[in-house]
């Protein structure tokens, strides 16, 4: 019997970074039904807290600052997204540190999950279908080669204030490093979750 479990890695075709966005987002929504469901609970969820990481990261350093200049009334926009993000992050690192075997962990998924689709479908409504708009082709094909790189250096843990392009560009790297040290440490010592 094959694994047909989610990935976090983006092995995508897709040349166009709102159909990439779009199919990471299904890909969180199934995550999210396989910590709740799956008998790898604790896999589940790092795979996860991983791929929101690396998703707002991305989504921070090349989608925002784009939407940021193209969309009528942008920075209202994005500064919305930036606040649902930052707070995101908040609650996903407060159950990162609880764990999946944690009393409370299932009630605080639940908030989490709830905020995270909130977002998510207020980027796909307010910001993605708008930039499907108001860019060309070749500007989001050059997107997802940004977010593709983007999510090739991001941290793999959330860091509540470290929210912006900039933020993300200076704190990023030595963030990265610090996660992707952990997860080998971790992974080395059968407690990569």
């Amino acid at each position: 019997m094959s694994d047909h479990r989610p990935t976090t890695e983006t092995t995508t075709d897709e040349a166009d970074v709102v159909d990439l966005l779009l199919r990471q987002h299904a890909l969180i929504r199934d995550l999210f039904d396989e910590v709740e469901t799956g008998g790898d609970r604790a896999g589940a969820f790092r795979r996860l807290v991983r791929m929101l990481a690396v998703h707002e990261t991305a989504e921070e350093e090349i989608v925002h600052p784009v939407a940021r200049r193209v969309l009528d009334g942008g920075e209202d926009v994005i500064d919305e997204r930036l606040a649902e993000e930052h707070e995101a992050k908040e609650m996903l690192d407060r159950l990162d540190q609880l764990g999946p075997d944690d009393p409370e962990f299932d009630k605080n998924l639940q908030v989490l999950r709830a905020a995270v689709l909130a977002h998510a479908r207020s980027e796909e409504r307010y910001e993605f279908t708008l930039l499907r708009a108001l860019t060309n082709e070749a500007e989001r094909r050059s997107m997802t080669l940004g977010v593709k790189a983007a999510e090739a250096m991001a941290p793999t843990r959330p860091h509540p204030g470290v929210e912006s392009a900039t933020a993300n560009v200076l704190l990023g790297p030595p963030v990265a490093i610090m996660d992707r040290t952990r997860d080998l440490i971790r992974k080395a010592m059968g407690t990569d979750g």
